[in-house]
């Protein structure tokens, strides 16, 4: 399947493969990377109206929290269909730029440690549960999926365009 990043969910989680999903959000080799990064990196842009590397953080965890609030619903067999969430809204309404770095990323870092309690509480029927958001239907474990492929995403783009220039 060669997918692209306007695939939404399905391009998210194809980043993800079979990796076990549990795992993947217990692993620290992201936070590795990005904890190399320092306030002042942490502000460029590639381009002009591009996001800088603090808004990107904000925006992975303003995301992962969006998604696990529909992960809880979901497993709980909350059928409602939850909207979706604009992005540039989000991130052009926060104050991401003005925050240290360091306190961008530990944010994210307890965003995550909710959400691995969460994830370990869940049993394998609730992952299988279904939910709908925006457009995509789609079990418990794929949002699941869909949220650390979305970071993994952030990620190849931060290595690919910000911190090798």
């Amino acid at each position: 399947m060669n997918l692209a990043v306007s695939d939404g969910f399905p391009y998210y989680i194809s980043l993800v493969e079979a990796a076990d999903v549990k795992l993947a959000f217990q692993s620290s080799k992201n936070f590795a990377l990005l904890s190399t990064i320092t306030n002042d990196k942490a502000n460029y842009r590639y381009a002009p109206g591009k996001w800088s590397i603090k808004q990107i953080i904000g925006h992975v965890t303003d995301h992962e929290r969006i998604m696990t609030y529909r992960i809880l619903r979901f497993s709980r067999k909350d059928t409602t269909a939850l909207p979706g969430y604009d992005q540039d809204l989000m991130v052009n309404n926060s104050r991401f730029d003005q925050v240290e770095y360091n306190d961008l990323l530990e944010d994210l870092r307890n965003v995550r440690r909710a959400s691995v309690s969460l994830i370990n509480l869940l049993s394998p029927e609730q992952l299988q549960l279904r939910g709908q958001a925006w457009k995509f239907e789609l079990t418990v474990e794929d949002f699941l999926k869909a949220t650390i492929g979305h970071e993994y995403h952030h990620v190849k783009i931060l290595k690919e365009r910000y911190l090798n220039h």
